[in-house]
Order: structure tokens, then sequence, then C-alpha cells
């Protein structure tokens, strides 16, 4: 377990890139949110103790958007790693279902978005943009 600069545990966040063609899923965290309000964000949560990661995206999936997704066997697509929290993300391209949102209290919106509006978003981290205009040209290539 990870020790944060105060020393309780840092958070163990799993979180998925849901990718249709050339479109991409994002959570707008509501205004009211403790951390990172007020910005566009991809679903996912906490992983809970004892609970794999893989396991924790598909049960977050389900918790945030009533889809089901197969839980991840390979490695992550990214890693954020701060001071208070590890979270790993995963490219998420099938899912059973239609992504809604169905946790009205973490988002107030969630939208798809193409490469040309992704730039235009507040995003809850500064190496998103990146990551998804890469995953995007990988699709295109």
């Amino acid at each position: 377990m990870s020790i944060s600069v105060d020393d309780s545990p840092k958070a163990r966040i799993v979180a998925a890139l849901l990718r249709d063609g050339n479109r991409l899923l994002l959570c707008h965290r509501s205004p009211q949110r403790r951390w990172y309000p007020d910005v566009w964000d991809l679903p996912g949560g906490h992983v809970e103790p004892g609970e794999l990661p893989g396991r924790a995206l598909a049960r977050e999936l389900r918790e945030e958007l009533g889809i089901d997704v197969a839980a991840p066997l390979g490695p992550p697509l990214r890693e954020v790693h701060t001071d208070t929290f590890d979270m790993q993300i995963w490219l998420i391209e099938a899912w059973t279902g239609s992504p809604v949102n169905v946790a009205p209290d973490e988002h107030d919106a969630v939208a798809w978005f193409t490469e040309d509006a992704l730039g235009d978003l507040s995003l809850a981290h500064d190496s998103y943009l990146a990551m998804f205009n890469r995953v995007l040209a990988e699709h295109r290539a």
C-alpha cells in the first residue's frame, strides 16, 4: 500500500477510456464534488479493499453508466500517480448496454466527444488530452 504525504493511504482509482469509433465518453463531475469539481473526467472510481482493479472497473462502470464490461485482463493503457491517488486507466471498446448517467450525485452530465471538441473542455487531469489524442490517432491509423 502506498502512503501519501500526510501519512494517509493513497486512494486506488480505476478509470475507463470508452471509445466508440472516433468518439470518447466523458463524465462531467458535479460542481459540488469535493475533489475535482466541475471538470470532465473518465468514468471509474475507487478500488475496494480486497478487490482486483479490473473487477473494480467493471463494477464502477455498471454503477455509473449502467453498462457491463469484461474485467480487463491486460495492463492498463496509462497510470497516473499523484500525492493522494494512484490511478489505472484502461481502454474499453466493447460493452453491453447504452451508457447513461446512473450516478447523478457524482456526474451532472455524460457525453460523447470527438477529437475536435476535446481541446475546449476543462479536464480533470492535464495528461488526459494527449492520451485522448493518441488513442484517437491510433484508431485512424
